[in-house]
């Protein structure tokens, strides 16, 4: 599966953005779809993860309430809407598919920058 991630961009504090990601190739039903986040100097971090088969949906602490994730499956993509931003949600996107909720992705997306302003 190749992952092609978009929709990053500038936003102000408190504003909304969705990133897409793309999936070419077959996702099974045991797959999640996840989103990470990396600024550089520290670790990639879990943001949101989707199990594509039943579509169950987990966060991580610092998103929740803030931020949707999704999935189209006639359009093999997901969504991760993004609202009430922060300054410190800047970060590079990944979107990865594999296990949910954890580092082990068999594919990466490229990354999408998003930057909020303060």
């Amino acid at each position: 599966v190749q992952l092609q991630a978009s929709g990053g961009g500038l936003v102000q504090a408190g504003g909304s953005l969705r990133v897409s990601c793309k999936a070419s190739g077959r996702i099974y039903s045991s797959n999640a779809i996840n989103w990470f986040r990396q600024v550089p100097g520290k670790e990639r971090e879990f943001v949101a993860g989707i199990r594509w088969g039943y579509g169950t949906t987990i966060y991580a602490e610092s998103v929740k309430g803030r931020f949707t994730i999704s999935r189209d499956r006639a359009e093999d993509t997901v969504y991760l809407q993004m609202n009430s931003l922060r300054p410190e949600d800047t970060a590079v996107y990944y979107c990865g598919v594999g296990e949910i909720a954890t580092l082990r992705q068999g594919s990466w997306g490229q990354g999408t920058l998003v930057t909020v302003s303060s």
